[in-house]
């Protein structure tokens, strides 16, 4: 709970991060808002987002009503009407307006308005597309993503700088920096999983995001060592895959309870940026083994470990949702109750 007479950009960033998880995630949102209302916040600029912050906890509390007063007042909050930052408080508020029921046409219209955002801004496809899903609409989502690529493809073609991009094996398709891929990479990944969730066959588009994934993998191991992945090894798996491949230390931790605390504090830091549901995906060992030997390749390798990552992230029976609530089984399946095993690896 906020205690601190002013609140500091950090401090709004530690709350994101941790405010589901405390004891009363609603009195948290209704501090913040308070901050923001009251004039407690170091930068001024940040009561939007504060109050998108309160908005979203609400939200995800199922407390309809203060989420949208919170959304309201977070617009109302923003330096101008088309402040880029405002989109996640519009989606929010159209998520309400979904759930409220009879008020459809109001949700449209705030995310048809935010449609625009797919082409500029890294974190629209994700909290356009969770808006639409809670409103029955994952089939808009994905044309309206699969029109954002083609027009963000067509125009890297008609500048010369994608035709490649379109018709090759390996396309190749600038992506930015590993920490920071584009626009384009978020577009077709959230493509992907909408496409996957309403079961429709792998496309042309598809197949681009696998490739594109696997490149920037292999980019950021290139530049880092190790990669962040969505892959949980179950304990017995764990231990079997460091006797196997006791190179992969480095990038799923020195034992299992450090493996476990990278994927929370990962899966806090992709809600901080505004990704919703989210999971993890259970791993075998002999399935790594057998995808790298239908690709002839080291289990230990940046690219086939995306590749093996992709595969079983698109099996629905693979995935562990996240997170539980404070009093429910842990994700990890230790027995243990989420607020007492992996939910304060997260604050390690």
């Amino acid at each position: 709970m906020p205690t601190k007479d002013v609140l500091t950009k950090a401090d709004l960033a530690e709350l994101r991060r941790s405010a589901l998880g405390a004891a009363d995630p609603l009195g948290v949102a209704a501090d913040v808002a308070e901050a923001a209302e009251q004039g407690r916040l170091e930068d001024p600029d940040d009561a939007g987002d504060a109050l998108t912050l309160a908005a979203e906890i609400a939200e995800i509390r199922a407390r309809p009503d203060a989420a949208l007063r919170y959304a309201d007042q977070a617009l109302a909050a923003y330096p101008s009407g088309d402040d880029p930052r405002a989109g996640l408080a519009h989606a929010l508020r159209a998520r309400v307006l979904f759930r409220a029921g009879g008020r459809d046409d109001e949700a449209m219209a705030e995310l048809t308005a935010l449609r625009p955002l797919l082409l500029v801004q890294s974190d629209a496809p994700a909290y356009l597309s969770a808006a639409l899903d809670a409103g029955g609409r994952s089939a808009t989502a994905e044309t309206w993503l699969s029109e954002a690529v083609d027009t963000l493809l067509g125009e890297r073609a008609a500048a010369g700088a994608a035709a490649q991009a379109i018709t090759a094996t390996d396309p190749v398709v600038d992506l930015g920096p590993p920490e920071a891929p584009g626009v384009l990479f978020f577009l077709l990944q959230q493509r992907h999983r909408v496409r996957r969730d309403l079961n429709l066959p792998h496309d042309r588009q598809d197949d681009l995001a696998d490739r594109l994934e696997t490149q920037l993998v292999r980019r950021a191991g290139e530049r880092r060592g190790a990669e962040s992945d969505l892959l949980f090894w179950p304990r017995a798996e764990f231990d079997r895959l460091l006797s196997e491949h006791a190179a992969l230390t480095e990038v799923y931790g020195p034992d299992w309870d450090a493996h476990r605390a990278r994927l929370e504090k990962e899966l806090v830091r992709q809600t901080s940026a505004g990704q919703t549901g989210l999971g993890v995906f259970s791993a075998t060992v002999a399935g790594l083994n057998a995808f790298a030997g239908r690709r002839n390749g080291d289990p230990a390798d940046a690219a086939i470990r995306a590749g093996y990552a992709a595969e079983v992230s698109a099996r629905p029976s693979a995935r562990i949702p996240w997170p539980p609530e404070r009093n429910d089984a842990c994700w990890c399946g230790s027995g243990l109750k989420y607020k007492k095993d992996c939910l304060p690896r997260s604050r390690s």
